[in-house]
């Protein structure tokens, strides 16, 4: 940089001594004396120039040094404090493995001393266990002389004696806690079935396979009929059902077994009469106005229901389905009603057991969906209700619940034996099964015939409209262990040659009597 400066120092004193000679030629003799000056000047002011700057270069070169110094200086005695420090770090690391190997070499004398002694106590010990087998021989040696009984014998002998006292004990116990177990569970479970039902309760609703539509005149009959019967006709094909009008003043009854065409039909007169225009084109119209009605109600019945029984999201068409059932009948119970019943009574005794009651719930309200089926499709109701419950993704328990609820199917879970059980209640219940009086009275008969045509049977009563046969018997004919088979054998011939809803008990009473007299 200092050479720099004094190269353009000589450069702009060499530029004014070449415009002086310039000058001076171009200016003449005057200019020549005035360009010699100021030549001089200028050579004056360029050598001063030179010097000073020179001089400055110097002094910029000798402080640049002196810093360089001083930043090597600075440099090499923190670099020599790092390393009196690095050496002291390794020194005290020294120090500290020194101190640890002194502190695992006492530990490895004291372990070694250890092991001396141990060595001699397993020695001692060794000695001592000689002695005591070479006793315990001895003694066994007495034992057997004494006994008469080898060592094996008196072991077999030992063995066999314990395995008698335990065999009679544990008999005692399982015998004790058997009877203890299905004391508790009878109780519990009629606990749980009474307050069930003491807690549900339902009404059964009887209906025919007839509905009767009153007519505001006999007028209307013919109306109805019209010419040449076209009216009657009509109603007949398109619903499917068949209208009975005969003598009866002001009614026409319509008969059919599928309740669901059934009401479809009755709405369809009900509106042709109210309309009074009747004809084969309006009885169409109305007809499928009834039936949109019917089809509303049918749905708005199924969703009613699942909102009763509180069973969660069920899938649209099982909810027609169920709708469906509003207008099916069972032996004269309705099985709308009779669901809801069966679900209302597995939810409670779910509760009661601890286990999840909407599912008991479910269960019970869908057990019989089937019944909505078995008048279009092939298969029983419990066939049908499982499969469409499997096709709408119901649960395994559900499914099975539904093939297990009349026994056909073995139950794999506690909710299958409870819609079992709720289903039994349901038609049990008083007006929950209608039958024509003389079939009821005949079955009757037919029931008391059976118990007494056995030997040692002096009278039998039917009881709990049929559901159980009350039986006396001859005590000088029949013991008391003979009873168990004789109801054995009573039950299996009503079930060989009667046909009932439900269970029926068979009970049988011995009374034995005894006379003294005193004189």
């Amino acid at each position: 940089m200092h050479f720099d400066l004094i190269s353009c120092i000589i450069g702009v004193v060499a530029g004014l001594i070449v415009g002086g000679i310039i000058g001076f030629v171009a200016g003449g003799s005057h200019r020549k004396k005035v360009a010699e000056a100021a030549i001089g000047s200028a050579e004056k002011e360029a050598n001063k120039i030179l010097s000073d700057a020179i001089a400055t270069a110097e002094a910029k070169k000798k402080e640049a040094i002196l810093e360089a110094k001083d930043e090597i200086h600075k440099q090499r005695s923190e670099t020599e404090k790092e390393l009196r420090d690095r050496r002291k770090e390794v020194t005290r690391l020294e120090q500290r493995i020194t101190q640890k190997e002194e502190a695992l070499d006492k530990k490895t004398n004291n372990l070694e001393k250890k092991e001396e002694v141990l060595e001699g106590k397993i020695k001692t010990a060794d000695e001592k266990l000689t002695e005591i087998e070479s006793l315990k021989k001895s003694e066994l040696d007495i034992l057997e002389r004494i006994s008469g009984f080898s060592q094996d014998e008196a072991k077999a002998y030992i063995i066999k004696q314990l395995d008698e006292k335990l065999d009679h004990e544990k008999a005692v116990k399982i015998k004790e806690y058997e009877q203890k177990t299905k004391d508790e569970a009878d109780n519990l479970a009629r606990e749980i079935i009474t307050t069930a039902i003491q807690r549900c309760a339902a009404d059964h609703t009887s209906e025919a396979t007839v509905s009767a539509v009153p007519l505001p005149n006999d007028e209307m009959k013919g109306r109805i009929i019209g010419r040449e019967g076209r009216n009657v006709r009509t109603l007949e094909m398109i619903t499917g059902v068949s209208f009975i009008i005969d003598d009866t003043p002001e009614v026409i009854t319509i008969s059919s077994f599928d309740p669901v065409r059934r009401e479809i039909a009755r709405i369809t007169l009900e509106k042709l009469i109210q309309d009074g225009r009747i004809h084969p084109a309006r009885i169409e119209e109305l007809y499928e106005k009834a039936k949109r009605e019917v089809e509303q109600t049918i749905k708005q019945t199924g969703e009613k229901a699942v909102i009763d029984a509180d069973v969660g999201n069920v899938n649209g068409e099982i909810v027609k389905l169920l709708g469906k059932l509003k207008y099916r009948t069972s032996y004269g119970q309705n099985v709308l009603n009779h669901s809801l019943e069966v679900s209302y009574l597995c939810g409670l005794m779910a509760t009661e057991l601890g286990i999840d009651p909407r599912l008991a719930k479910r269960a019970g309200l869908l057990h019989d969906i089937g019944k909505a089926l078995d008048h279009e499709m092939e298969g029983t109701h419990i066939q049908l209700g499982a499969e469409f419950a499997k096709r709408y993704k119901e649960n395994d328990t559900i499914v099975n619940a539904i093939e297990a609820h009349h026994g056909t199917v073995e139950p794999k879970s506690t909710v299958a034996v409870l819609v079992q059980a709720a289903d039994a209640i349901s038609a049990a219940r008083p007006g929950a099964r209608r039958e024509d009086l003389q079939n009821y009275i005949k079955r009757l008969e037919a029931l008391e015939n059976i118990a007494t045509g056995f030997n040692g049977v002096e009278r039998s009563f039917a009881i709990q409209a049929g559901r159980e046969v009350r039986i006396i018997v001859k005590p000088e004919v029949i013991t008391d262990d003979k009873m168990v088979t004789l109801a054995r054998e009573i039950a299996e011939k009503i079930e060989s040659t009667m046909e009932y809803p439900g269970e029926i008990k068979v009970n049988l009473i011995r009374e034995t009597r005894a006379f003294g007299v005193a004189k």
